[in-house]
């Protein structure tokens, strides 16, 4: 059974950076595209960032656009999210998933792998 384990959360002032880490095992990333998803209190579930794992290519919802990176280190098997100029509204439960393919989807439907989630909470 794939595993996902993600790490890095906390507690940040407005303005702030956090990286997120989630640490695959079981598989490896060549073959699996890497989604970082968040859910707020009372909201729905979103895509934040994905990455393919054939060429590295970025997926970016528009509300992260230029604050976020998404990469991937293969020789470790783990994607990072590294997160700058963070808000309140970027404050949720920020999940990594894994689903079989390299295409850059960022639809949470579409993933078949979920870590257990890590809280990023952003306020002053």
């Amino acid at each position: 059974q794939l595993q996902l384990v993600e790490s890095g959360g906390g507690l940040v002032q407005p303005g702030g950076s956090l990286r997120l880490s989630c640490a695959a095992s079981r598989f490896t990333l060549d073959y699996y595209t890497i989604g970082w998803f968040r859910q707020a209190p009372g909201k729905e579930r979103e895509g934040v960032s994905c990455i393919s794992g054939r060429d590295g290519s970025p997926y970016y919802a528009d509300s992260v656009k230029g604050r976020f990176t998404i990469s991937r280190d293969n020789a470790k098997n783990t994607v990072y999210l590294q997160m700058n100029s963070l808000k309140p509204e970027d404050t949720a439960v920020y999940y990594c998933a894994a689903r079989f393919g390299v295409f850059t989807i960022c639809n949470s439907a579409q993933y078949n792998y979920w870590g257990q989630g890590t809280q990023v909470t952003v306020s002053s």
